[in-house]
């Protein structure tokens, strides 16, 4: 009977031990089992989905930036567009780190249009899939009128403000001529921004930028004979494409996107590594979706 417990007893042991092993390798290492050590390291960094916040995305890239045995950074773009202030605080963390001479590449996977495509001419390099759709240089902003729906339910705004224009995209009026003007000028302002980043980043004419940037969205095939982007590939190409401008010998260790810890991650690796069976981990949550409200509704770079 003792033997029987003393068993037990070491069987916990050995899975706590082993606990405790993959949590120390996933806070020190960023992921389980991946021991990237050394100094020839090429990290991923992910902008998936509308790009709302970009408080993520920037402190990767300052962290990896500050990390010496960081050696290049490849940022992973699958987003259709989003608002325009954290998409240019994303471009701006891009220059930043080339500025450290750490050079930048951005994969596209299968979208990365409008501001997708805006901060990946921040980076040194882009490489996009024969499909992937990017483009649509453009912005747009959309504002839903719905006076006509709220006389049928019998529902009257009354709307108490200062300043003549504070109440500039209402949907319980029609919009005037004067506030399509002021929009339309805002709109104009950005637009002029997002022509101004391609032409920097991808070196090519104000003129040519603008005979392309009327919001149409290009294969990476296309965008490639465009000069849109620079090779064709997926992200092994551009890992390859970042650790040779980098100067890294042979293959690069890639370090992948850290997550939050869970102890779902934890048990899910023992299971696959120990082959314990029987343990699951939890599915991701799903990214939250921004609800639009009010009269002041944002500007969009966006497919």
């Amino acid at each position: 009977m003792w033997r029987g417990v003393w068993r037990a007893v070491g069987v916990t042991a050995l899975v706590f031990t082993a606990c405790f092993i993959a949590i120390l390798g996933m806070l020190v290492f960023g992921e389980p089992g991946g021991l990237a050590l050394g100094g020839n390291r090429v990290a991923v960094v992910e902008v998936e989905g509308l790009i709302v916040d970009a408080e993520r995305v920037v402190r990767e890239l300052e962290e990896h930036v500050e990390d010496p045995s960081v050696r290049a950074i490849v940022v992973r773009i699958q987003s259709p567009g989003g608002l325009v202030a954290p998409t240019q605080e994303i471009y701006d963390a891009i220059t930043r780190a080339r500025g450290r001479d750490k050079p930048v590449v951005a994969s596209m996977g299968a979208v990365a249009a409008s501001g997708g495509y805006y901060l990946a001419t921040a980076s040194t390099r882009i490489v996009a899939n024969p499909g992937t759709l990017t483009g649509s240089i453009g912005v747009i902003m959309q504002l839903p009128e719905i006076e006509g729906l709220l006389k049928k339910v019998g529902v009257r705004y009354e709307v108490i403000k200062a300043g003549r224009h504070k109440d500039v995209g209402s949907i319980a009026r029609p919009m005037t001529a004067e506030e399509r003007t002021i929009l339309q000028g805002l709109l104009d302002d950005v637009y002029d921004q997002f022509v101004t980043a391609v032409a920097k980043g991808r070196n090519l004419e104000r003129q040519a930028v603008l005979a392309l940037a009327d919001g149409r969205v290009y294969s990476g095939r296309r965008a490639r004979e465009l000069s849109l982007v620079d090779e064709l590939g997926g992200l092994e190409e551009a890992v390859r494409v970042a650790g040779e401008l980098a100067g890294i010998p042979g293959k690069p260790r890639v370090v992948r996107p850290r997550r939050p810890f869970r102890l779902t991650d934890v048990l899910d690796w023992l299971g696959t590594r120990m082959s314990l069976g029987g343990i699951m981990s939890g599915a991701p949550g799903l990214p939250a979706v921004p609800v639009l409200g009010s009269a002041k509704v944002p500007l969009y770079l966006m497919d």
